[in-house]
């Protein structure tokens, strides 16, 4: 009899423990908040409401399934078998509901608090390094849309493609300083070209570029958020009439999902030579024949799609939008489409990610800062983000998870209507960083649809304590964890900084340190955030900064001019003797930045003077470097 209570007891602990602190969450919840309703926004109270709320949700469905059964049989007692097949169906739905609504869908995790603003690291990258383009209109969309019964988001009727195209024209020139979008483009190349020691030259007729865009809604229903065709449009338009690339140089899609036809419909009656991944049932672009990209931690080895090798430039194009196990899925998060197409899926890249199972059931979450995150392995690969010439984040509709529909944003300047955004950069970690911000800051625990108690469909992932880890670690190795060298490609070239990270003042200001004036992190740009005067920012009084310090064997030293100036540089040892230098000519006014090889040196500290004379006067900037082996 014993053994045989101790076996029930034993197949039923989880229910029993799950109704047991149900209850007494119920009751701690109506003790405290009822007398005072005020203490419902207390911490604790906060993490009680998921487990009371399940376990109201789990006993009315139990309830109801035992009264709805109760009511067939008496009806099955008096041959009314209708009605009594009626009541069978409710009984067996109300107790499905109970059942499944239990504390394994519940995501019990202690969602992170505000953040530090304006504390940057790393090294932003860019024309303006660092910078991030915001465009917002909101007549791109029709706040009306039913998005149901045959009338969706992606529909000429419900988005307008003419103000997109505009809003990508804005951005582009406002990305790069320039005055028409041609003259965008032939920055944006250069200036890559530059970066990866091509010389100082523009597109050349017959280069490759690939565009990958999130086709990952198609998963999930015509309501559900992919990469909108009109986006799509705008940059194929863009790429072929403005920049000069012929149709047949240009790859688009998904490599793990179907092109969605509203979106091959609409590119393809316009360019037809394009070639479109996954679009009218065709396969995936033929893989790599090796595997190419490796995880860093020894976890994953991975070909990718060879087209992508093949190609000289990438344009990432994601959608904005939280994710139930990264916290956020942005640039970063969709190259999982440019691999799981050849792994059978991305199942095996989840580990690293906050929340691997959408869960806590059954495994540990990796909410703690400073462990292995793919996101940097990928961010930092050669033929990923190695090869991205602008980062776009399609922020039109939006969505709250992976493939889900399209949401009102409540946050100023949205009010209520949806996004109608364009986020453009040429630095990674920079505009994951204003991503996270703004989806932090809107999806919060008190959200009306989207906060606790949280599931493995809806929650304010965004706050996952450690979200933005992969951005620490992204922007410097300081970060990184202890025996890990980020080196994707295994060949013994491990990543520097990849980019710039920090967080904005605050969510109505929404300034970055460049836009302050009081660091080298983040410049926002939009109509909504006022810019430090020529969106400049000046040294430190007398003062050059070099990233990284202390270094190894390479640095760059960057610095200021508030004129045009000619200008010398030269690195002193701490004896006063010169090891270095060079005779820069004429540079103009705005930041500036010069690499330095110290390989062959003894280790030590080092002095760097940058000086000159231009129309403001004579200058001279003085900095110290610690050299290390």
């Amino acid at each position: 009899m014993l053994q045989k209570i101790y076996s029930v007891i034993k197949k039923s602990w989880a229910k029993i423990v799950f109704i047991a602190l149900g209850l007494g969450s119920l009751i701690w919840f109506l003790i405290r908040v009822v007398p005072k309703p005020s203490r419902a926004a207390y911490p604790c109270m906060k993490a009680t409401v998921p487990v009371a709320s399940s376990f109201v949700t789990y006993i009315l469905g139990i309830t109801s399934a035992t009264l709805l059964f109760k009511k067939a049989r008496e009806r099955m007692m008096k041959s009314k078998f209708l009605i009594a097949s009626l009541f069978i169906m409710l009984g067996f739905a109300a107790g499905y509901i109970a059942l499944t609504n239990s504390t394994s869908d519940i995501l019990a995790i202690d969602y992170q608090g505000p953040q530090a603003g304006n504390e940057p690291i790393g090294q932003g990258k860019g024309i303006f390094p660092g910078r991030v383009v915001w465009v917002h209109d909101a007549d791109a969309t029709d706040a009306d849309c039913p998005n149901s019964g045959g009338e969706y988001w992606y529909e000429d009727d419900y988005t307008d493609g003419a103000v997109i195209q505009n809003m990508l024209s804005q951005g582009l020139q406002q990305l790069t300083g320039a005055t028409t979008d041609a003259a965008a483009w032939d920055s944006i190349f250069h200036y890559h070209n530059r970066k990866h020691g091509n010389g100082n030259v523009g597109y050349t007729a017959g280069e490759k570029i690939v565009i990958k865009i999130n086709m990952n809604a198609i998963w999930n229903g015509d309501d559900g958020i992919n990469t909108s065709p009109h986006v799509s449009y705008a940059v194929l338009d863009q790429l072929i009439n403005t920049a000069g690339v012929a149709q047949a140089d240009i790859g688009i899609g998904d490599p793990n999902c179907g092109m969605v036809s509203g979106t091959y419909e609409k590119c393809h009656a316009t360019f037809p030579n394009v070639i479109y991944w996954r679009a009218n049932g065709a396969a995936s672009p033929a893989s790599t024949t090796n595997e190419v990209i490796h995880g860093s931690d020894g976890s994953f080895d991975n070909q990718l799609p060879q087209a992508y090798v093949d190609a000289k430039y990438m344009i990432n194009l994601p959608v904005f939008k939280k994710h139930h196990r990264a916290g956020i899925s942005i640039c970063a998060k969709n190259h999982f489409g440019s691999i799981a197409a050849y792994s059978g899926g991305a199942w095996h890249l989840h580990p690293s990610l906050p929340v691997p199972d959408a869960n806590e059931e059954g495994q540990e979450p990796n909410t703690e800062y400073g462990i292995y995150r793919c996101f940097v392995d990928i961010m930092g690969h050669e033929d990923l983000g190695g090869k991205t010439i602008l980062y776009l984040v399609d922020g039109i509709w939006s969505s709250v998870n992976w493939g889900h529909p399209p949401i009102k944003w409540r946050m100023a300047p949205f009010n209520n209507d949806y996004p109608n955004s364009l986020f453009l950069s040429q630095d990674p970690v920079a505009i994951e960083s204003v991503c996270y911000d703004f989806l932090y800051e809107e999806f919060d625990e008190d959200h009306p649809t989207e906060g606790i108690p949280a599931t493995s469909d809806k929650g304010p992932f965004s706050r996952f304590p450690a979200a933005d880890d992969f951005l620490h670690q992204a922007a410097d190795p300081a970060n990184w964890p202890i025996g890990i060298n980020y080196d994707p490609e295994d060949d013994g070239s491990v990543l520097t900084s990849l980019g710039t990270h920090e967080h904005w003042n605050n969510a109505t200001d929404k300034l970055y340190t460049r836009n302050l004036g009081t660091g080298y992190g983040i410049e926002l740009i939009s109509d909504y955030t006022p810019v430090a005067v020529n969106h400049i920012v000046a040294p430190k009084r007398g003062t050059i900064e070099n990233y990284p310090n202390p270094f190894r064997n390479q640095t760059t030293i960057n610095y200021t001019l508030s004129a045009t100036s000619n200008v010398q540089l030269t690195i002193y040892s701490v004896s006063g003797a010169i090891v270095h230098q060079r005779n820069l000519g004429q540079q103009t006014s705005g930041q500036q930045e010069y690499s330095w090889d110290a390989s062959g040196l003894t280790p030590g500290q080092y002095l760097c003077t940058i000086s000159g004379k231009g129309s403001a006067g004579e200058f001279k900037l003085t900095g110290k470097m610690n050299l290390i082996k």
